[in-house]
């Protein structure tokens, strides 16, 4: 959600700080700020505002902040305690800035320790939860000027998830993390060293990387880095090297990064399958799964939020039709409260492109608590649902920079086909004939994606239409339904057009009065058993005004003559029809919101990573 750097170094900090939390923009703010340790004058000076980072060069060339220092920290804020300013902003300090913190996540307890606190002197100049933390780890600092002594009490009073980072007056050049529930990472580079709650953020410096396990604490001092568990013992991490390029995440010519993400679909759907392909067949040994865990099997949980929730529900139907296994899709917004008996012999399969949403890391520990075996589906190595997951399987979709997933989302779905596919096989349910046939089939996908590309300026041309539109309907049944809530979400991230995912069956118990003339209907017809229902379903809805949009798969010729307008996609076998069918609805909701004039690939209220509740 928010970004967070910090730096120590030889360099001067500020410009460091400032270019690496550009890196983070994508990620959703509303404000930003830095702090920069001037060592020898021994001076912490702050500088933030609300709005753009832009706003915030511009304030310190404007006001011509002294800003001099090889050491500092910096933040970009997504609001959840007080409302976007330049006082809740971050960086926030104790008195005298004696420590000076930036912080993600929530402090649940935070009116609590403010009592606390007040009813020990202290006061309190901002809206936000933060500043609580700040000070009780200042109180603690007071205490004997000892930053780990200060964090390690702290910790043990604040609830919540966090990821503290920090700068303390009386220990000049060093940086300070610890994290609960929330992403930081730390760079080692020659003479320099760095934090972030990214790796995209440092990627430019270095790729030499440690990622910080729950709970524990971290030390820069130019180019040392140390670590510390949560009661102070020294521990030893060993050293990751990134391996993608820090040019993955530029625009690449694109306008939008969204634009550029979409494109790359192709390349996140090969590099997805030769992760796993062995010859002829898929091979999930280096996930865990062999084909005895595949067989014990009994019942499936897949848990997620969003647009990874939606790819879970494309792979109900199709663990459940090829693997004749029963699946459950659960929120893991409620999943984690709900009270069920959990049936023995279970597979939670857990699917973030972060690996670090905190609904669905709290839901597959409380799977984990219940003894249910965990498979994780991400896409960030070393993330902390990967750490934390019986087994991963990873998507190679490499470093996604718009908020609004796309190829992140195409690489879960290959996951969750080749997952079905073993599970089939294992248990016997598919034999090799058609096992086979399928390993051919899902790899022409890549090319699929490829030439529904080339035709996206049909999408363009009719998206034209549909500036000013008040709603849209996306009508689906099986895999297409799944499908449609998908490219609804995309309509409304990014281009605030209100739309509705639903069962093409359901239209008529209730939905359908609210449909008016002109009202954009999409309908998405790829499963050959049920184009006549989901047609006649469109044809209700555009004899009461509707425009009607149909995706199909070529050669059909249902709504040939009703359809408003049709566009086509390849065959494939209908199991991997979700891979196709969600490309010219991507498309859809990106040349609406271009024609708007809105910020695609960072929308209004929403963040990449969802760290918090």
């Amino acid at each position: 959600m928010c970004g967070i750097l910090g730096y120590s170094g030889e360099r001067q900090a500020a410009e460091i700080l400032l270019d690496g939390l550009a890196k983070l923009e994508y990620r959703g703010y509303d404000s930003a700020g830095i702090a920069i340790f001037d060592s020898e004058h021994n001076k912490i000076t702050v500088e933030k505002n609300k709005g753009r980072l832009q706003t915030l060069r511009e304030k310190i060339k404007n006001n011509n902040a002294q800003l001099s220092g090889t050491c500092g920290i910096g933040h970009t804020r997504w609001a959840t305690h007080g409302e976007p300013s330049d006082t809740n902003a971050h960086p926030l300090w104790s008195d005298d800035l004696l420590v000076v913190a930036v912080h993600n996540g929530i402090v649940e307890n935070y009116k609590e320790l403010k009592q606390e606190l007040s009813e020990k002197g202290y006061t309190f100049y901002s809206q936000t939860d933060t500043e609580a933390a700040v000070k009780l780890i200042d109180y603690f600092y007071r205490e004997n000027n000892d930053p780990l002594s200060a964090i390690t009490s702290a910790i043990k009073k604040i609830e919540g998830s966090y990821c503290f980072v920090l700068l303390f007056k009386n220990n000049p050049g060093e940086v300070w993390g610890v994290r609960k529930d929330n992403p930081l990472i730390a760079g080692q580079g020659k003479g320099e060293s760095f934090l972030a709650s990214d790796v995209s953020a440092i990627l430019q410096d270095t790729r030499s990387v440690y990622y910080l396990d729950n709970m524990e604490i971290v030390k820069l001092n130019k180019g040392d880095v140390r670590f510390y568990d949560s009661e102070g013992h020294a521990v030893y991490k060993k050293l990751s090297r990134v391996t993608w390029d820090s040019q993955a995440a530029e625009k690449g010519g694109f306008e939008h990064f969204m634009m550029k993400e979409i494109h790359e679909q192709a390349r996140a759907v090969k590099d997805t399958l030769r992760s796993v392909l062995k010859g002829e067949k898929f091979d999930l040994s280096e996930s865990g799964l062999s084909d005895e865990n595949l067989k014990a099997v009994s019942n499936i949980y897949i848990i997620a939020c969003g647009s990874a929730y939606h790819a879970g529900v494309v792979a109900q139907y199709v663990l459940e039709d090829l693997a004749k296994i029963p699946v459950r899709v659960e929120l893991a917004s409620e999943f984690r409260y709900r009270k069920m008996p959990f049936e023995k012999n279970s597979l939670a399969v857990i699917i973030s492109q972060s690996g670090e949403t905190a609904d669905t890391l709290a839901a597959m520990r409380l799977a984990k608590n219940n003894g249910i075996k965990t498979l994780a589906i991400v896409n960030v190595v070393g993330s902390t649902i990967a750490r934390e997951a019986d087994n991963v399987f990873y998507t190679l979709a490499g470093p996604e920079i718009a908020v609004a997933t796309t190829k992140a989302y195409s690489g879960q779905l290959i996951a969750c086909y080749i997952l079905a596919m073993e599970l089939a096989r294992a248990r016997g349910e598919l034999d090799n004939v058609k096992y086979c046939e399928m390993v051919r089939e899902i790899q022409k996908l890549p090319e699929k994606i490829d030439e529904i590309l080339d035709e996206k300026e049909r999408i363009k041309e009719i998206a034209g239409s549909f500036i000013d539109a008040d709603g849209a309907f996306y009508l689906g049944r099986n895999i297409d339904y799944a499908v449609a809530m998908e490219g609804s979400l995309k309509m409304k991230e990014i281009s605030y057009v209100h739309s509705e995912a639903i069962a093409a069956g359901e239209m008529k118990h209730g939905p359908i009065s609210l449909i008016e003339r002109g009202m954009l209907i999409v309908g998405i017809l790829t499963q050959k058993n049920l184009y006549a229902k989901t047609a006649s379903n469109l044809i209700e809805a555009k004899s009461r005004g509707g425009f009607i949009l149909s995706v199909i798969t070529r050669g059909s010729e249902f709504l040939h003559d009703e359809a408003d307008f049709i566009f086509y996609i390849p065959e494939t076998d209908e199991h991997f029809s979700a891979s196709l069918a969600v490309i010219p609805l991507q498309l859809l909701g990106y040349y609406v919101a271009v024609a708007r004039k809105l910020d695609v690939d960072k929308p209004r209220n929403l963040a990449k990573s969802v760290t918090v509740e």
